[in-house]
């Protein structure tokens, strides 16, 4: 009874913040109970859950549908944008999933099914194949997606478990990716170093791909179901 108490209360105290939070800026992505804040990325309203994204016990998930990236309900964004931000996130994986969590996507590009930004990886490394493509393991879990690798051994749980995300982009535009309380890898964005990463990627012929001075927040939909909950974000100045 013990044990139950203590999961009914730590799930209770998921998609919430703390005084503290709320005195240091932080703000709710997801409340645990609506889709509000969202939208599809190629639509003005939010996927119908019959698509796909199903919020249910404080959990926003999407649901398995064949493994095609945005197929069936397709990736969602936040409706307000954001340039210089911390963003946390908890993420739990199915066996060979893959999803992703993206920042500074605009909408503006004609990139067919799946909008474009960069993305935090969120992959099943053990069983999906996106893992051995790309170059030196950048595609793997928590990695800048085709562009850098994460440094992340010893910091991921197993599948099946919570993993906790992080994405920081300074005002100098200097990033970090951080995978339960590890920094796994850093990077500036709009440098020469980047650019030329960006040069021998998938998004070479995006002209000033991950330039944009603002861009929304985007969960993906790669047709394997992944829960995200304890999503928040704050601005940095």
């Amino acid at each position: 009874m013990l044990f139950i108490a203590a999961a009914n209360l730590a799930a209770a105290q998921n998609n919430t913040l703390t005084a503290k939070e709320k005195k240091d800026g932080w703000q709710l992505l997801f409340d645990g109970k609506t889709t509000t804040g969202w939208r599809g990325a190629k639509m003005a309203a939010f996927p119908a859950a019959a698509k796909g994204w199903i919020v249910k016990d404080g959990l926003l998930t999407i649901q398995a549908s064949g493994g095609a990236e945005s197929q069936n309900a397709g990736d969602i964004v936040t409706l307000g944008e954001y340039s210089a931000f911390e963003l946390v996130f908890d993420f739990k994986l199915t066996r060979g999933a893959n999803s992703g969590v993206k920042y500074f996507v605009t909408l503006k590009e004609n990139s067919g099914a799946s909008a474009i930004g960069l993305e935090y990886q969120v992959l099943d490394d053990e069983v999906h194949p996106d893992a051995k493509l790309g170059r030196d393991g950048n595609r793997t879990l928590a990695s800048l997606y085709d562009l850098k690798t994460s440094a992340k051994a010893g910091a991921t749980r197993p599948i099946g478990e919570w993993n906790t995300g992080k994405v920081i982009v300074y005002p100098n535009n200097h990033v970090e990716h951080w995978l339960n309380g590890v920094k796994v890898l850093e990077y500036e964005r709009k440098s020469p170093e980047y650019r030329e990463l960006v040069k021998i990627s998938k998004y070479k012929t995006w002209q000033d791909f991950g330039e944009a001075d603002q861009g929304h927040i985007l969960l993906q939909d790669h047709g394997n179901e992944v829960s995200y909950r304890n999503i928040k974000i704050r601005t940095l100045k």
